[in-house]
């Protein structure tokens, strides 16, 4: 047996209560174990621990798998009668059997040892309070990224000075500033409602110098270049009145060089009451040398503009918890994400979470982590993070034409293995944003393009797009990807077309709730290497097939079920850059 594949352990995303009655079990191993067995029963079913008792469970199969790269995710949903459960595992290869414990692998000849001991895996109690609970809302909610600035001027009255002439196209700078604000927004409500959008993403909108809005000068005021409060209010009433829901993005790692505390701190130093608010190592600063880069002070990656809050501290944390709560009680916003989460105290997170959802006990709090997240995801921190490596994953397979549909299998199921099954219900899905490429820059095609947003909106979680996407904007990197929405090409119609595929990727994903569910698994059913198939699945014969093809020639695709998109498909003939989606009943 190859024991260095095999692992679990008895918490995250190992093994969870997924509500109050079900316990989800987890469990790796290597492809040479074939059958895996999970012997299990209450821990006092046979005395109190310590007493001398002989506790024997009972085996129960796990039926369950996803393949990942080089081992097998192996999962069952046990019901504990007593909130309680101890356990261990029967993991059985062509030729071996071998039980696994917390210490480790016992043999059949140790079991049967009198007196040896059992170290069991053991989830000692289903508390309610420690159950993860995410808001049911953000599964069925279509999100769309908005860069305020560059989105739509509707305000000429409120624009910076030395606003430019909206640009439809060609590449923007950040230092260039065209007048977008938060009633360009509140005018194209009614374009994002027939798009088929239910949520809004706002970078940041609180005061700032940038174009971007990530140096923030005051968390308690909107930006005077976007408008007023009693604007940002009428935005939000007015997006709750079509369904809507808005998020707000809180930066709260670091603020920006003009907030007033860190100007205190410029001008006193350690006598400054705010000189621990930041992470200062040496003062006066000599910022002709770079001082972050020198070491003088901590910031946002190297910027001497964007200096690192202290969320060690607590008046710190009050501070920006007060503006939070701000934000929630005067705006009624039903989302708060955070920016540079990874870097903010896990103490301020928890405090965040504990007194937003008292609040509002639905709202989504977002966490921008691009890496692992676990550590946050407990149930006590954020509901979710922004899924950067799922729209990486998916982009891969288009950029790397080695990889086969089982590549795709094995890291799609990574980037749904990781976390518990209620976090994945709400994950923030992208393939772009105001910090990437944009995908039409990605990819070689249009083709390509509409192959991977049928992936992103049938998979887990909570679909977001980048305003643009529905009309295949171009960008590269920052800032080009923040180039300005071209009104005046929409209102002509030279991008309808490719707006009603867009539209109908979106229908589909708010119509169909397969699309939207947890439960999927590939069965390559088709012999190609380069077709991706998937199922998300209700039941055995009840499912949502997507199948796409990125193989050099056309595919035949045997009819099976309702066709409800397609994209170059005919007569059962998956031609080559298609895609297929069907409802299966049988």
């Amino acid at each position: 047996m190859d024991f260095n594949a095999v692992y679990h352990r008895a918490n995250d995303n190992y093994c969870y209560p997924l509500n109050k009655d079900e316990l989800v079990i987890n469990i790796k191993t290597g492809y040479d174990v074939k059958y895996v067995n999970i012997v299990q029963g209450d821990p006092f079913k046979a005395g109190i621990l310590g007493g001398g008792e002989t506790w024997n469970g009972d085996a129960v199969n796990i039926p369950f798998k996803k393949r990942l790269k080089n081992q097998l995710w192996w999962t069952t949903t046990m019901a504990p009668q007593f909130k309680r459960l101890k356990y261990y595992f029967e993991l059985i290869t062509e030729t071996e059997k071998w039980y696994y414990f917390e210490d480790g692998f016992v043999s059949e000849a140790q079991m049967h040892l009198e007196g040896r001991s059992r170290q069991c895996f053991v989830f000692p109690w289903m508390n309610p309070a420690d159950i993860p609970v995410t808001p049911d809302w953000v599964n069925d909610t279509i999100w769309y990224q908005i860069f305020p600035e560059r989105f739509c001027n509707g305000d000429p009255s409120v624009n910076p000075e030395g606003t430019l002439p909206w640009r439809n196209t060609g590449s923007v700078r950040n230092d260039e500033f065209f007048g977008g604000d938060l009633q360009g927004i509140i005018d194209k409500l009614d374009y994002l409602k027939d798009l088929g959008i239910s949520g809004l993403y706002l970078t940041p909108i609180n005061e700032a110098p940038s174009s971007h809005k990530y140096d923030t000068t005051d968390y308690m005021k909107i930006d005077p270049h976007f408008g007023s409060e009693e604007t940002f209010m009428r935005l939000v009433e007015e997006a709750h009145a079509r369904q809507m829901k808005v998020m707000m993005d809180g930066v709260f790692n670091h603020c920006g060089e003009y907030f007033a505390p860190w100007l205190d701190v410029q001008e006193k130093g350690p006598e400054s009451e705010y000189y621990d608010w930041f992470m200062v190592r040496e003062w006066p600063f000599d910022f002709s040398k770079g001082a972050a880069q020198s070491g003088q002070y901590y910031s946002f990656a190297f910027f001497d503009s964007m200096p690192k809050l202290n969320t060690n501290n607590p008046a710190v944390r009050e501070y920006l918890l007060g503006v939070c709560e701000t934000w929630v009680k005067k705006y009624d916003v039903d989302g708060l994400r955070l920016d540079v989460a990874n870097e903010i105290s896990h103490v301020f997170c928890k405090e965040l979470r504990t007194r937003m959802k008292a609040i509002k006990p639905d709202i989504y709090i977002l966490g921008e982590i691009w890496h692992d997240a676990m550590p946050w995801l407990r149930g006590d921190e954020f509901d979710a993070v922004m899924n950067y490596p799922l729209g990486e994953s998916i982009k891969d397979f288009w950029i790397d034409k080695g990889q086969t549909n089982e590549d795709f299998e094995y890291t799609i199921n990574r980037c749904y293995t990781g976390y518990m099954q209620q976090t994945n219900d709400v994950l923030f899905n992208l393939l772009d944003s105001h910090d990437t490429k944009r995908l039409r820059s990605d990819v070689k095609n249009l083709d390509e393009y509409f192959q991977q947003l049928a992936v992103l909106f049938s998979m887990p979680g909570s679909p977001c797009i980048f305003y643009g996407t529905e009309i295949a904007m171009e960008g590269e990197h920052d800032p080009d990807c923040r180039r300005c929405m071209p009104w005046e090409l929409i209102d002509a119609g030279d991008f309808r077309d490719r707006m009603e595929i867009v539209k109908s990727l979106i229908h589909l994903r708010t119509e169909e709730p397969l699309l939207r569910n947890r439960n999927f698994h590939f069965p390559n059913k088709i012999n190609r290497p380069r077709v991706i198939e998937f199922m998300k699945v209700a039941w055995e014969n009840d499912y949502v097939e997507v199948i796409i093809n990125c193989e050099d020639e056309d595919v035949e695709v045997p009819k099976e079920g309702e066709v409800v998109f397609q994209r170059h498909y005919i007569d059962n003939v998956l031609l080559r850059n298609g895609i297929l989606i069907r409802r299966v009943r049988r």
